[in-house]
């Protein structure tokens, strides 16, 4: 399980969210098989859409998607998460690994490369609202605070990391963002800017001194204020988070609806069956033969299949 903690800080003039996903990221990687800089990139995209998700949304029926179109080898990624505290989210080519950047670091930036942030936030009169940004590093990091800036006029700062040790398991992951809330005093922001100064790796932080030490340091002289999570029902302190797609078998044979009678008979005749694999979670679903023939036809669906 992962978790996420919020507070104010400087008065209430700033807004603070912080996550710790390392159990989220290394669920992603055993599901999708991903090398090291896919792990990295994943697992950061599914940081920054639950930050995004909790600091932008009014309403538990609210979902914030992400998906990082560039021209980089990776293929992604694509993430959603909702403020029920849940994330998921694949990669296009999970194996993509180029080569390490200068300083030895994983290169996610050269893996997912030019290109656009595009961002659907699912309303709560279920109307999509779509805005797109252009990618500033393919970092991930600095392309979210971006988008808050020109998309949602929310000055930001944004930091996320993951920490592969070993054969690629996850060793540390998490993020933090920073909200600059209007009337803020100069002095407060160059405090901040001051206290983020030189610091390029969320996960030393995370690792050093864990999720609430890491915001402590970043808050240092701004008089952070966490909120009390216990008076809004979660009595540990802070709002679990958890990987969990929202596939199912009823989803899995819906698929199958709109093929032919002899599509059908191919499969089980071919196949014996019918594997449906879901692209987010990887989950695999075996059809049985009995199953594809009790499907009905055309636009029939099977079950109540909740909408996507």
């Amino acid at each position: 399980m992962g978790r996420l903690i919020r507070g104010l800080a400087a008065l209430g003039n700033l807004r603070v969210l912080a996550v710790e996903t390392t159990d989220i990221a290394e669920e992603a990687r055993m599901r999708h098989k991903l090398s090291p800089t896919a792990t990295a990139a994943l697992g950061r995209a599914m940081s920054g859409a639950l930050l995004l998700t909790f600091l932008l949304s009014k309403t538990p029926r609210e979902r914030v998607s992400l998906q990082f179109v560039g021209d980089g080898p990776l293929g992604g990624p694509v993430v959603e998460a909702a403020p029920d505290g849940f994330v998921r989210g694949y990669v296009k080519n999970p194996q993509a690994h180029p080569p390490l950047r200068a300083d030895g670091k994983l290169d996610v930036g050269a893996a997912i490369g030019r290109g656009e942030l595009k961002v659907d936030r699912l309303l709560p009169n279920e109307e999509l609202y779509r805005s797109s940004v252009e990618l500033v590093s393919g970092e991930i990091a600095e392309d979210l605070a971006r988008y808050l800036w020109q998309s949602e006029q929310i000055p930001s700062a944004v930091m996320l990391g993951v920490r592969v040790h070993g054969e690629g398991e996850v060793q540390v992951a998490g993020g933090v963002a920073i909200q600059v809330l209007p009337g803020c005093p100069e002095e407060v922001i160059a405090r901040l800017e001051q206290n983020l100064q030189g610091r390029t790796s969320i996960t030393d932080l995370l690792q050093e001194r864990g999720l609430e030490g890491a915001v402590l340091a970043l808050m240092e002289g701004l008089d952070y204020d966490p909120t009390d999570l216990s008076v809004v029902g979660f009595r540990e302190g802070h709002i679990p988070l958890s990987f969990r797609c929202r596939c199912s078998r009823e989803r899995a044979l819906n698929a199958l609806v709109y093929f032919s009678p002899q599509e059908r008979e191919e499969m089980i005749e071919q196949d014996g069956g019918a594997e449906v694999l879901c692209h987010w979670c990887a989950e695999r679903y075996q059809i049985t033969p009995e199953e594809i023939r009790s499907l009905p036809l055309g636009d029939g669906f099977v079950g109540e299949v909740p909408k996507a």
